[in-house]
């Protein structure tokens, strides 16, 4: 009876969320359009002409537009094809029209708190001096400084990560900060809720921003008032309204736990139960964070309050915030961290840039995880002239997907990655959420950005850069041995056995920036 309860329940979930009654208004639209068309066929000369006409208006509009050429091309084909459908498609959803105004609130908030706090350490004491040239681009360009005096942890599976994670938000006096971009119904997020309304209670400030599309599916019920009930502070990012607002591209896709500013979590990982292994979905799911305790946290802090501070205005002054604040004694340390945020509200792809360059100065070994493989041509060739020059690249992608299209355009990819010299890999037990790249042992970044059109170009992403810390990176090398041994390696003769799909993917590819 209770399963058939809960069933019901599930069913009811997605037939009335509002993913679907806005897919349903969509439709309703288009269909609209259709019969619009069909009562005016005997005018189908200047409908025609009309619809050529608007088209080309779109299409002149994209390519003045000042997005990625291929995000281009994907628009311009499907507007071409498609005229009127096209055109409505990339009006409700292909523009970035959240930019305009975000923008102008967000980058406000940037500015005034680039560093804020007086001990930024000095880039020229990182000993390489190229990972020194891209620590100074993150440091002008992608406004989030350096930092030493912090100690790092990395987790190879979201599950030991989330057990830190319960019995470190059980030691909050002051503050937790939580952006995810799903939160979901479940054990792990019941675990979670338990703590977080102990805390609340004994006056601990909490403050939990989810993104709206991305938990709209498998939110907890009843989420924000139970929330708000415990006296903790909660935000929607971007929130889905049917009719209102279908321009639905700008999620915010970082994940940040911040515990009384001197301690934070990053990561793939989100919190729901398929992430800690609690319950299975697409086999074993393979993700990976990491823990920060120290100075570097204050970049996780900024990040968390100036989304925050940009719809509600709380804090003047983040120095309250502060890694010392709450705990005035040094912290160990432990290399060089670097946390960094990429906004879609800028025209400056921080993420991407930061993997161009790393993959640049690889010399000997580049290992990569990414659950998505969705690459602009530039991306390709990088990683093909790597492998060209004799470095060791390694891309260990899912063995079970989570979505085909994806998927299939992931496999298109394959034939010239592994032509150029890529050893291609697929884990084998279920799916890989990790998002990670190791170069030459030496640097290494963990973070939520995935190697696609919508962490490069669409998304709120964070990551954290690692430098001179030989215990993490040595981690995360074990990390990639390991996960290789249990995972399929690819090769010619295995794609040519998969020459359907090869040929889906290819025929998506055009579509890619779009998926």
């Amino acid at each position: 009876m209770r399963e058939r309860h809960s069933l019901l329940s599930n069913l009811i979930g997605i037939v009335f969320n509002r993913i679907t009654i806005t897919a349903l208004l969509f439709l309703i639209q288009f269909l609209y359009v259709i019969v619009l068309l069909v009562q005016f066929q005997d005018y189908a000369g200047w409908v025609g002409t009309a619809m050529g006409a608007f088209g080309l208006f779109m299409i002149l509009m994209v390519v003045w537009s000042s997005y990625h050429p291929a995000y281009k091309i994907g628009w311009m084909f499907l507007i071409a094809v498609m005229p009127a459908a096209g055109a409505l498609l990339y009006l409700l959803y292909g523009r970035k029209r959240t930019t305009k105004s975000l923008q102008r609130k967000i980058l406000a908030q940037e500015v005034p708190h680039r560093h804020d706090l007086d001990q930024v350490m000095p880039l020229e004491t990182i000993e390489d001096e190229r990972m020194r040239t891209t620590a100074r681009y993150l440091h002008d360009y992608g406004l989030y400084p350096a930092w030493t005096n912090t100690e790092t942890k990395y987790y190879p599976l979201g599950d030991s990560m989330f057990a830190d994670m319960l019995e470190d938000l059980k030691s909050a006096e002051h503050f937790v900060f939580i952006e995810y971009f799903i939160i979901g119904r479940g054990e792990l997020w019941d675990s979670i809720f338990a703590i977080l309304k102990e805390k609340a209670a004994q006056g601990v400030d909490i403050r939990i921003i989810y993104d709206d599309f991305g938990s709209a599916r498998i939110l907890p019920k009843h989420f924000v008032k139970n929330l708000r009930a415990a006296g903790i502070s909660v935000m929607a990012f971007n929130t889905v309204k049917p009719i209102f607002s279908l321009i639905y591209n700008n999620r915010d896709h970082r994940k940040i736990m911040v515990i009384d500013g001197h301690t934070a979590y990053s990561g793939g990982a989100n919190i729901a139960d398929e992430y800690a292994n609690k319950t299975v979905r697409f086999g074993h799911w393979k993700d990976a964070g990491i823990r920060l305790r120290g100075d570097a946290v204050w970049n996780f802090t900024v990040m968390f309050l100036n989304m925050w501070n940009t719809f509600e205005k709380r804090d003047g002054d983040y120095k309250a915030f502060a890694p010392h604040a709450y705990h005035p004694e040094p912290f160990e340390a432990d290399g060089v961290i670097q946390p960094f945020s990429d906004s879609p509200l800028d025209d400056e792809r921080v993420g991407e840039t930061v993997y161009f360059e790393i993959m640049d100065q690889a010399t000997e070994n580049l290992y990569i995880f990414t659950p998505y493989l969705v690459l602009d041509n530039e991306m390709e060739e990088g990683l093909k002239t790597a492998a060209k020059r004799g470095v060791d690249v390694r891309l260990i992608v899912p063995g079970i997907p989570d979505k085909r299209v994806v998927y299939s355009v992931t496999r298109s990819y394959y034939a010239n990655l592994m032509k150029a010299g890529v050893k291609i890999y697929e884990y084998s037990p279920g799916f890989l959420h990790s998002k990670c790249v190791l170069c030459d042992n030496k640097a290494a970044v963990v973070g939520t950005i995935n190697f696609d059109f919508r962490s490069f170009f669409l998304h709120f992403e964070c990551g954290t850069l690692i430098m001179e810390n030989r215990e993490v990176i040595e981690g995360l090398r074990e990390d990639f041995v390991r996960t290789m041994l249990t995972s399929e390696r690819l090769n010619e003769e295995g794609l040519r056995k998969r020459y359907i799909g090869s040929v889906l993917g290819f025929a998506l590819r055009l579509f890619s920036p779009l998926l």
